[in-house]
């Protein structure tokens, strides 16, 4: 255990004996750390936050801080981190809204770069990855495996779906579908993420499917319905083109095309 005596911890906040927290740090009275978390120099954790085992907090850090959104009246509100998560320098990381769910969630195993911002109300999988700067609006929902590039603009309500790939420096103001790789500001769409499926075990089947899958929804120039129609006819009992399609199904601001 290195608690470092400048480091200044509310009585009533809750650490795990193993939690280290730097030089000039401030955790909060509502706020939870699990066993074997690492808090570096000069980090605010602050408001009613909940951090699980393993995680690394970088240098100049502030999480749990109050939502950026001006019906936010101070009422209580929670930031769920989970385990084994990586927050590198100044990332910040902000509570929930009431009106948005109460919760902003981010996963296990995530690394988040350099001045990464989570808003109120997101929520963040697992395995995701976020370059330098890239930023989150409100209400936002972040698939498993994701990677977002650096600088990456991200428009408040909008899904990024798993196992996809944002380049860098994108505007990205519709949903983007699980799977696939996206760019530009606006984002357009441009194919598979092949790289990523391959290196998270997809196996040749899997990822001849979603091809299939992709040319019928964004290359066949076909009605969205009918396009849906048609793979659900032509491959079916894919879970992974049902994740797809799905996706497509539910969204609300619609698609990256």
């Amino acid at each position: 255990m290195s608690r470092h005596p400048t480091a200044i911890i509310h009585p009533g906040a809750r650490l795990a004996a193993d939690v280290s927290v730097g030089p000039y740090s401030v955790i909060g009275e509502h706020v939870t750390i699990g066993s074997g978390t690492q808090v570096g120099a000069h980090c605010v954790i602050e408001g009613w936050t909940d951090i699980g085992e393993g995680c690394v907090f970088s240098h100049f850090v502030s999480a749990g801080t109050p939502p950026q959104d001006l019906k936010f009246a101070g009422e209580e509100s929670r930031l769920v981190i989970g385990n084994r998560n990586t927050f590198r320098e100044f990332v910040t990381l902000n509570r929930a809204t009431h009106h948005g769910g109460g919760v902003t969630r981010i996963g296990d195993h995530n690394f988040l770069m350099a001045y990464v911002h989570v808003a109120h109300d997101c929520t963040v999988g697992n395995h995701v990855i976020m370059a330098n700067a890239a930023t989150l609006a409100g209400h936002i929902e972040i698939g498993d495996y994701a990677v977002l590039g650096g600088l990456t603009g991200v428009h408040q309500f909008v899904r990024i779906g798993a196992y996809s790939m944002i380049g860098g420096c994108s505007a990205v103001a519709q949903d983007v579908p699980p799977f696939v790789s996206a760019v530009g500001n606006r984002t357009k769409l441009y194919g598979l993420n092949l790289v990523g499926l391959k290196r998270n075990g997809f196996s040749e089947e899997r990822v001849t499917a979603l091809k299939k899958a992709y040319r019928l929804l964004f290359g066949a120039h076909l009605p969205l319905r009918e396009a849906i129609k048609k793979v659900r006819d032509e491959l079916p009992g894919q879970p992974d083109v049902e994740q797809l399609v799905a996706f497509v199904e539910a969204s609300e601001r619609g698609i990256s095309r």
